[in-house]
């Protein structure tokens, strides 16, 4: 086979004569000669490296041996044996290609107008750029049979280089936008006759011509986008011109697509089906929940259609029930908060609160509190509005108001049921502020979520809902303020200049003087929005004896804030300027998530 040579000094594997390609009998852990690369099989060079543990090599030999038939590279990254980082630089040494980071591309879409979506992420590769009939493409698991395979679909000269397998399913999301696709049903849907395309509730009449219906397609490729964004929210707004789509990603609004306003009634109309609502309301708000399989994962989707003046409002909120729980240690407390925030989970009874607005991420924090706290030895039941995570070994029950089980309800029910520790998913009324407190102080360990500004407002929303003051003091350990906050962008990320008035806050706050300040300034990788991901910023109230008297004394927010300051508390605001100190995000992003007077 002959080399290309390819930009910045890349070599790899370019289109060969068919007669010189060489039947290959794949080795059980060898990959294809490529780039004139010798023949030592992977397991020896990571071996050679120091890189992986021998008895682990020979488990992920047996593994292929006896399993499916993966990849011994897959097989280790899959073990733990090694990272993909390990196994691409490996695999590019051991190959002779380039090891590309795909973080740092932005692929040409000449080059993915080439490949389709599908063949991409089944195979692992995501075409970057077109030399002249050269076609540059990045691969998790390069062989001279993907090398055919490629050349034969696209027509042209491939140029192969390596990437991890996780770096190329993030690009491949970010690069083939479905929605893209969206142009030719909105002209099947204008085409239709209206009367066919919006449901009319009939049961005799097909559901809008069936799952191929524009309207149904939209739909599905509305979804699917929000899913490969990583959105937690798809937000349909009709406006008197356009029906306008914007997906919550990290935790801000994103404008996705527009679409003509005599679709709106459509669009609601086919998620009322998919929710089994009314179809015929639209005058009164209504919730629902839908579930569907994509991209091999089950979603639950929670519908909220609210009326407006230009017809009804749609939020969809997204949830993945298989996602694995992060770790408590993954959530991004300091040390000290996270030494703190372990021992009081670990009480045999009182009650931890976990505190802050909507999406301030304080369900993950609490099950990542009950993946800590998950031991044979405990009996853990959860009462939540709706299950977002599902845990082996736990007995989750959700919130139907169609059946009466409230949370109030709920959680008298499950006292009778031997609880050790009990999870109320949030405290909405006095009624359930009140059962919750009473099972804290009767020995049981109660966690919880309250809406609530900080920490200490808290407290004074059990108050606000009559709760007496001595049983606050003495069933609560402690409460975590928490928000996110988005990451700066890790690929992108440049030096700026920040405006004299974020100067002014950043040292008001109590930042340390900088000279360098860094912020995304937008890539690929973060879709030109200059962040990618978020993190927690935390403040754990410690209920002490000092605290206590305050609190049964009707002490004001002010007053408890200070004394829990003067006991060591580090505030939301003082947590998020170390983040700005240590370049993770920027000033106008805290002042946007937590600023306070």
């Amino acid at each position: 086979m002959t080399e290309a040579p390819g930009p910045a000094g890349a070599v790899a594997v370019a289109a060969r004569p068919e007669s010189s390609v060489p039947p290959h009998a794949h080795a059980a852990d060898d990959q294809a000669p490529l780039g004139g690369a010798g023949t030592t099989r992977l397991g020896d060079m990571l071996l050679e490296r120091q890189a992986i543990d021998p008895d682990a090599l020979q488990d992920a030999l047996l593994a292929q041996m006896t399993g499916p038939g993966m990849r011994l590279g897959a097989l280790l990254v899959q073990s733990g044996a090694i990272d993909e980082e390990t196994l691409a630089t490996v695999l590019a040494a051991r190959l002779g290609l380039e090891r590309t980071n795909v973080r740092d591309l932005s692929p040409e879409q000449a080059a993915l107008d080439l490949l389709p979506e599908p063949v991409a992420r089944a195979s692992q590769v995501i075409p970057v750029r077109l030399h002249g009939d050269v076609l540059e493409v990045a691969s998790a698991d390069p062989t001279d049979e993907q090398c055919d395979m490629l050349k034969s679909l696209t027509g042209h000269r491939i140029l192969l280089t390596v990437a991890t397998a996780s770096e190329i399913s993030r690009l491949v999301d970010a690069s083939y936008r479905v929605l893209s696709g969206v142009d030719r049903f909105v002209k099947a849907f204008q085409a239709d006759d209206l009367r066919r395309a919006i449901p009319t509730g009939n049961d005799d009449e097909p559901d809008a011509a069936g799952d191929d219906a524009p309207i149904v397609r939209v739909v599905g490729l509305m979804i699917t986008q929000a899913l490969r964004d990583r959105a937690s929210d798809i937000h349909i707004e009709p406006q008197e011109r356009r029906v306008r789509v914007r997906f919550r990603i990290d935790g801000a609004l994103h404008e996705a697509i527009e679409l003509p306003a005599a679709m709106g009634p459509a669009l609601v109309s086919r998620l009322k089906i998919m929710a089994t609502l009314n179809i015929v309301e639209r005058r009164r708000p209504q919730d629902g929940q839908i579930s569907l399989e994509l991209d091999g994962r089950t979603i639950d989707m929670r519908l909220s259609v609210l009326p407006t003046i230009h017809g009804e409002k749609c939020v969809i909120r997204l949830l993945d029930t298989n996602r694995a729980a992060l770790p408590l240690r993954a959530l991004g407390m300091p040390s000290e908060t996270f030494t703190s925030f372990s021992k009081m989970i670990r009480n045999p009874f009182g009650m931890v609160l976990c505190a802050g607005p909507t999406g301030s991420g304080k369900t993950t924090t609490l099950y990542a509190a009950l993946a800590e706290l998950n031991q044979a030895d405990r009996n853990i039941t959860t009462i939540e509005d709706p299950v977002e995570y599902v845990f082996d070994g736990i007995n989750q029950i959700s919130v139907s108001d169609q059946s009466g089980m409230t949370f109030a309800s709920g959680l008298k029910s499950i006292l009778r049921q031997d609880p050790d520790i009990i999870l109320v998913g949030e405290i909405r009324d006095a009624e359930t502020a009140r059962v919750a407190v009473q099972s804290a102080l009767t020995g049981h360990f109660v966690l919880s979520t309250v809406h609530g500004t900080d920490a200490v407002a808290a407290l004074h929303r059990l108050l606000d809902m009559g709760i007496e003051s001595f049983l606050i003091a003495s069933s609560i350990l402690a409460v975590v303020g928490q928000r996110l906050v988005r990451r700066s962008c890790s690929v992108c990320q440049v030096a700026y200049e920040p405006t004299p008035e974020e100067i002014t806050f950043y040292l008001e706050s109590g930042g340390a003087p900088k000279d360098v300040f860094m912020k995304g300034e937008g890539c690929t990788f973060c879709a030109e929005t200059g962040f990618q991901d978020r993190i927690g910023v935390y403040e754990l109230l410690r209920v002490t004896p000092e605290l206590k008297r305050l609190v049964v004394g009707w002490a004001t927010q002010e007053e408890l804030r200070d004394l829990a300051v003067s006991q060591g508390m580090r505030t939301l605001l003082t947590e998020a300027i170390s983040l700005v100190e240590r370049d993770v995000t920027t000033i106008a992003e805290v002042i946007r998530s937590i600023y306070s007077l």
